[in-house]
């Protein structure tokens, strides 16, 4: 008898578990969101949906900005349509920690990426997804719609020697 008590008493609590880990809530913190392309422009222009994390909306936006600039030069390969391109900007293997000043300085709040993206197709301004992570309580995950101008960025790497022809 005391060992079907025990069996049962396992078996309960096994049940406890599972049913605890299995009625979570699954957080947006676990998932992986890429870059990705809604089409591109016929001025060359690319529409990407990019995410970013920040306390406030345009601390997000900046963030996704940046995101959305640095996969267009350093990653490429955008989940989505086929209309992007899919090559990186620059194909050197390790250029972002070979060039690291300059990119460091091209990225910082308020830098010369943002010359090369814009809110330009935003038609509902905030996307939001809550970050339920303990770690990043006060952060919030938004997708925000770019439209990253490819060919002017491709100008100005090209013009600092960054990218040759």
């Amino acid at each position: 008898m005391d060992k079907m008590r025990n069996v049962f008493k396992i078996a309960v609590g096994l049940f406890a578990v599972l049913l605890v880990t299995g009625c979570r809530t699954a957080s947006a913190s676990f998932y992986k969101h890429e870059t990705e392309c809604l089409g591109v422009e016929l001025d060359g222009s690319q529409t990407l949906k990019s995410w970013g994390t920040g306390r406030y909306w345009k601390d997000a936006a900046d963030q996704a900005k940046k995101n959305a600039v640095r996969d267009v030069v350093f990653k490429g390969n955008f989940i989505g349509t086929g209309e992007c391109e899919v090559k990186p900007l620059l194909l050197e293997v390790n250029a972002e920690e070979k060039y690291k000043a300059y990119f460091n300085a091209f990225f910082k709040d308020g830098g010369e990426y943002a010359r090369y993206v814009s809110l330009r197709d935003e038609r509902i301004p905030r996307h939001i997804i809550r970050v339920r992570d303990s770690r990043n309580k006060d952060q919030s995950l938004y997708s925000v719609v770019v439209r990253v101008e490819r060919a002017e960025l491709r100008e100005k790497l090209i013009n600092d020697g960054i990218l040759k022809k």
